[in-house]
């Protein structure tokens, strides 16, 4: 296991797991929080395995400072 030590803000840490879908590469850390197991599921079901498509993802909601969507 690796541990990177970092602070994340309480409110993310109080978050059922369930609900959360996190996502690294080389220079950052995501954490995607969804309303419902479902919409959350559906998100990893979508991208598993598509790596690019989860950068591209990543990418434009830290540009655009997007809240996650599940299309």
């Amino acid at each position: 296991m690796i541990c990177i030590k970092t602070k994340i803000p309480l409110e993310i840490c109080e978050i059922n797991d369930e609900l959360k879908a996190i996502y690294h590469c080389k220079d950052s850390v995501c954490i995607w929080v969804f309303r419902n197991r479902v919409e959350r599921n559906k998100f990893m079901d979508e991208t598993i395995g598509m790596l690019k498509k989860r950068e591209k993802i990543i990418t434009f909601q830290i540009i655009n400072k997007k809240t996650p969507t599940v299309s």
